[in-house]
């Protein structure tokens, strides 16, 4: 038997053989919206019409499986629109989701402002208190049991297989929103969680230039039915969308070993700044999960919260005074963003107990010379 591929390999061929029409070693863009039939239901290839499959969409669909090791992806046109999927999948009326006390708050705002209308229920918690958590869920009533690891914005740390126990203990599905870490940091899959979401526009597209989610699973059921909506509601990426989140892909080891180190460097640089009063970042040992994103993750990402002292006014200046980091919502490109949570990414969450401090601000940390970086944020932070 040949030996298993290295993460970097697969990234780069898993779903991306050659055309052999022509040998051109990247595969076309399938830029069509419906496929010539030989005589009525002769599909070739299966390919019908492009919301129901395109080629360019499945070579993405096969990297991502190969990538946090599932045997179905799917892929959508945006992260919610994934999650959407899932969840319409997923769940019946009176059902109850149990999530992390501070996951995006666009999901929360999908579960508890969209799916509530339909019956579904739900309830946060502190997911990095295994007690609270089995006290949260509900044998035979909670279905999903979702976190996020690292969470966003505040960095928390859930440990996926202590998680996954309980929940399914409880006979729920648990679900791991893998953006912050990347599969090549982090593969939920091999820790006992049921299925993958990722919005695959931020570091596995990594270049800010497309919008995209995906759904990764092993369940052959479950993955039926998120296929069929999939089909039936069409939020399907497109073919332009596809390609560019695949050549992102290619990169993505070589990215994320630059913004870790990048992160790094930086979290280790603000320890002890006047200004702040706390650093959000897995990488330091000061960090309360430290020691567990050691064990179940293979680097601490790009992704840092900093917590500043003098409260939100100084917070907001800070975020409005930097050159390299940009202000701008989103994450997980090359270029450096800046962004103020309680206003921005999680403002829907405002007046919860989602609610994100608002003297919080969070740094996608790019691919940049780190040098500079350090130079721009030490130039927008207050001394005191």
């Amino acid at each position: 038997m040949p030996r298993k591929q290295h993460f970097e390999t697969t990234a780069i061929h898993a779903g991306q053989e050659f055309d052999p029409s022509t040998g051109s070693i990247i595969p076309p863009i399938y830029q069509t919206s419906t496929f010539v039939q030989d005589g009525i239901g002769g599909f070739r290839g299966g390919y019908e019409y492009a919301r129901g499959g395109n080629p360019t969409r499945t070579s993405l669909e096969t990297l991502l499986a190969a990538l946090e090791g599932g045997k179905h992806a799917f892929s959508f046109s945006s992260g919610l629109a994934a999650e959407d999927a899932l969840l319409r999948a997923a769940l019946e009326p009176g059902d109850h989701v149990v999530l992390g006390n501070d996951v995006y708050g666009g999901t929360h705002r999908l579960i508890d402002k969209i799916h509530s209308k339909s019956g579904i229920l739900n309830d946060t918690v502190e997911m990095m208190d295994l007690h609270a958590v089995q006290k949260a869920v509900v044998p035979g009533k909670t279905k999903i049991l979702w976190l996020e690891t690292p969470s966003n914005p505040l960095m928390k740390i859930s440990d996926i297989g202590e998680l996954a126990e309980i929940g399914h203990a409880a006979g729920a599905i648990v679900v791991v929103d893998n953006t912050f870490a990347s599969p090549y940091l982090q593969k939920p899959l091999s820790l006992a969680a049921d299925v993958v979401v990722h919005s695959t526009t931020k570091y596995l597209g990594g270049h800010s230039d497309v919008l995209g989610g995906a759904v990764v699973l092993n369940d052959a059921e479950l993955a039926s039915k998120v296929g069929f909506q999939q089909f039936a509601a069409g939020a399907v990426s497109g073919p332009m969308d596809a390609w560019l989140t695949v050549r992102g892909i290619k990169t993505l080891a070589v990215r994320m070993d630059r913004h870790s180190a990048n992160a790094q460097a930086i979290a280790e640089h603000l320890v002890g700044h006047p200004a702040l009063d706390r650093i959000y970042y897995p990488g330091l040992e000061s960090h309360p999960g430290h020691e567990l994103a050691k064990t179940q993750m293979s680097g601490f990402g790009g992704m840092i919260s900093l917590g500043l002292k003098a409260g939100p006014k100084a917070a907001r200046k800070f975020a409005e005074s930097t050159k390299v980091f940009q202000l701008a919502e989103s994450l997980g490109g090359v270029e450096s963003l800046i962004g103020y949570p309680s206003e921005m990414t999680h403002a829907s969450v405002k007046g919860t107990a989602l609610e994100v401090p608002d003297n919080i601000i969070r740094l996608s940390v790019g691919i940049e010379n780190v040098d500079d970086l350090i130079d721009d944020l030490d130039r927008a932070l207050p001394r005191r």
